[in-house]
């Protein structure tokens, strides 16, 4: 089975990377370093990445930025760092890749527990990860030739701790947790569902 990784070396990547290394051709891609390079928020970037990487079976994306803020203060430059990057982003990647992945492939996108869980100066990555929720679900309808796709969202992760002040009473999750959330979307045969980590 051949894997791409977007963003394979990041806090939440290299775990995942791990927890399937050994078993399949792991492609890894990072902003800046891995096998290949990509701005998930530049359509051309994605295009090439695909062009480059060519046939697959599996895509993980664990990448994409968004603005944490108070609502008061927050900007419309603010509100769309998340859209043009973890929600179109992630998107995008679905709706180029869709014309490179192998029938029975799947993709596995990273929303988060803000969908549902709202925090104070979270009011943008809520939005930002209930869309990703809502299109994982629309598009397993629609995905043809057995591809599969799904999210894994998780509540804040235990090694991150700068975010940690924005979640008060939260209980950081395993590494390990949230890693086999993606190996179970990825290897498992289930569609259009939203894998919570909490």
């Amino acid at each position: 089975m051949k894997i791409i990784i977007i963003g394979a070396t990041g806090t939440i990547g290299k775990h995942v990377t791990k927890a399937l290394d050994g078993q399949s051709e792991i492609v890894k891609v990072g902003l800046n370093s891995g096998d290949y390079q990509v701005d998930i928020s530049d359509i051309i970037s994605i295009k090439e990445l695909f062009e480059k990487v060519g046939r697959f079976d599996a895509l993980i994306s664990t990448t994409g930025d968004a603005h944490f803020g108070p609502l008061r203060d927050m900007t419309d430059a603010e509100f769309r760092i998340g859209i043009n990057s973890k929600l179109m982003g992630q998107i995008n990647l679905v709706l180029i890749g869709q014309h490179y992945i192998n029938p029975k492939g799947s993709f596995t996108l990273t929303s988060g527990s803000l969908s549902e869980d709202p925090i104070v100066s979270g009011a943008s990555v809520s939005a930002v990860n209930g869309a990703l929720d809502s299109f994982v679900r629309a598009a397993a309808i629609e995905l043809e030739n057995g591809v599969r796709i799904n999210a894994v969202g998780p509540d804040v992760v235990e090694e991150s701790p700068a975010y940690f002040p924005y979640f008060p009473g939260h209980i950081p999750v395993t590494m390990h947790s949230v890693a086999q959330a993606y190996v179970r979307s990825v290897l498992g045969a289930q569609t259009g569902q939203i894998y919570k980590v909490l």
